[in-house]
């Protein structure tokens, strides 16, 4: 029996974008909420903003070790902190269109149909907007899905180098580039009390000035004054234990900071450790009536990984580029397929990358060449002359993609996928660049430029292992985001994504989060919850002469 101190109303694991947005749409229902984080506070220190201390020695990156498909060790590109990834993302916060919550042909296959529509999704992604203080322009993506209103802020102004691109596409190519959607608290027309000083400190670093609208800042900070909410750090969740190995889950086992085991109950529990992490926590909480893992009786905790095919493009010109936010430009035209009729399939989307600084390039080479070896003059000036992109496609939920736990670590076994029409459209970018560079180089003709696809250590985009479902054979949560077989267990990170689509996750992500919550409201103020039966018990109620599965646990 637990004490009454460690019994909530709420339990939320992880304090990332999809915890701490479920935490912070609760928080005025005054119901007890405990928020568990594995990681601790983030210091806010100059090093936030030393691009030494974070591309080149890691030093707010993870260091734990996860094994690919050969056994071979990597670290994620994780960071474990209180407001999780979000603190070191680049702040792009666009929609999913339309088209990606339905079933899509792909060149490698199909990507299939949400549970959801984005039309029951529209009002929380403008409820999503709105808390994470998105700037935008509405009706520039030529591909943007239909909107209840704009935007609520002017979107951020192009530097000089990056206007000059966006007059090159439309004159000269008769592309329909656009203003990223970004959360980034940046006022053009108010430079001087803008909370965004355009400090090329942006994409991979913690805010210093806490300009860039992420999980901490929108939603952990306000947190910490409610009386209500309760925030451990230092808590790494083992296990989740079930009742006599039913439905229910009894507590939340962690270890703490000092390697001593706690544990915590509550009437309801939201899962949102990230998509790695959400599943090994579910695989490693095993009993009888859930040998495989805890809501995993139809074998799908950890399958189906995607991360996005993302190449990013680097564009080297003789002329120094005047840019120190150019992270402000998009390109869609080529999101369902190449207009001029050549491909008919998805190639996805593309936008300006962060300012890079020479040890930035440092840092994200030295996985190949041994730190120390190109001289920090050289790595400088490179940077100097830098205009960079990132390519991103969609990645096709496959079974064999998966997370997996051995007991002691986690294994990413991935296989990339999905690559004829993302190799399509880097290839158009590639020669989009060749005529934007007008100055040539005694050494290179206009403009040289290398291009890398990321590797499985790029985690930042992770998702779709504990993806949702009107099919308990099929999926691990039904459409409200609650576990099929668990009663009391909601999942609100990318986990639950179907597709990954081809534009960043976290709007979508906040969005559907919000949505959950209300359901989850209605369950904390008094609502019954549904006890569903196991995969077990319902693949033995079905009749054997209609050839179909019963569903259930549908809120």
């Amino acid at each position: 029996m637990m004490s009454d101190n460690t019994h909530y109303d709420l339990i939320v694991i992880g304090s990332g974008a999809g915890g701490a947005t479920v935490a912070q749409a609760l928080a005025d229902t005054g119901k007890r909420i405990l928020i568990l984080e594995r990681g601790e506070h983030l210091p806010r220190e100059a090093d936030n903003w030393n691009p030494s201390a974070v591309f080149i020695d890691g030093k707010y990156r993870t260091d734990e070790k996860w094994l690919d498909k050969d056994n071979k060790e990597f670290t994620p590109n994780t960071h474990y902190w209180v407001g999780g990834n979000t603190t070191f993302y680049g702040g792009v916060l666009m929609r999913f269109r339309e088209g990606d919550f339905e079933e899509r042909k792909h060149s490698d296959g199909v990507s299939p149909a949400w549970p959801i529509s984005y039309d029951e999704l529209s009002s929380w992604y403008d409820k999503a907007e709105t808390l994470w203080r998105v700037r935008g322009e509405a009706g520039t993506d030529p591909c943007e899905p239909p909107r209840n209103k704009p935007y609520d802020h002017a979107p951020v102004g192009h530097e000089p180098e990056v206007a000059r691109l966006d007059e090159h596409l439309k004159e000269n190519l008769g592309w329909k580039p656009f203003p990223l959607p970004l959360g980034v608290m940046r006022d053009d027309a108010d430079p001087v009390r803008s909370a965004c000083v355009r400090c090329q400190f942006c994409g991979g670093y913690p805010c210093l000035v806490k300009a860039k609208s992420d999980a901490r800042t929108i939603a952990i900070d306000p947190l910490m004054e409610q009386e209500n909410v309760t925030i451990l750090t230092g808590r790494f969740v083992e296990r989740l234990e079930v009742e006599d190995c039913g439905d229910m889950i009894k507590e939340v086992i962690c270890t703490n900071a000092d390697g001593e085991e706690e544990a915590y109950s509550a009437d309801l529990v939201v899962l949102a450790a990230g998509a790695a992490n959400t599943a090994a926590i579910l695989l490693r909480s095993t009993c009888e009536g859930h040998p495989n893992g805890l809501a995993n009786g139809s074998d799908q905790v950890g399958r189906n990984y995607m991360f996005h095919t993302m190449t990013a493009i680097v564009s080297m010109t003789a002329h120094t580029v005047d840019a120190d936010f150019p992270k402000t430009l998009g390109i869609n035209d080529f999101y369902w397929g190449d207009p001029d009729g050549s491909y008919e399939y998805p190639m996805g989307h593309v936008q300006t990358l962060e300012y890079m600084k020479g040890e930035t390039i440092e840092g994200q080479i030295k996985e190949m060449v041994p730190s120390g070896l190109i001289p920090n003059f050289l790595s400088r000036n490179i940077a100097k002359r830098m205009l960079s992109f990132l390519v991103l496609s969609e990645d096709l939920p496959l079974q064999e993609n998966r997370i997996r736990w051995d007991g002691k670590q986690i294994h990413l076994e991935y296989t990339y996928n999905n690559l004829e029409g993302h190799k399509r459209l880097v290839a158009k970018m590639d020669n989009a660049l060749d005529n934007f560079a007008d100055e040539k180089h005694k050494i290179w003709d206009h403009h040289y430029q290398v291009s890398s696809l990321l590797p499985i250590y790029g985690t930042a985009h992770q998702c779709g292992t504990a993806r949702m479902g009107n099919d308990p054979a099929t999926s691990v949560v039904n459409k409200d985001c609650r576990a099929h077989e668990v009663s009391n267990l909601f999942i609100t990170d990318t986990s639950v994504f179907c597709s990954s689509a081809a534009v960043n996750p976290t709007l979508t992500l906040v969005a559907n989060a919000l949505r959950v919550s209300e359901v989850i409201r209605g369950r904390l103020m008094g609502g019954a919850l549904d006890a569903p039966l196991t995969h077990q018990e319902q693949i033995a109620e079905t009749p054997p002469k209609q050839g179909r599965k019963k569903r259930f646990g549908i809120f």
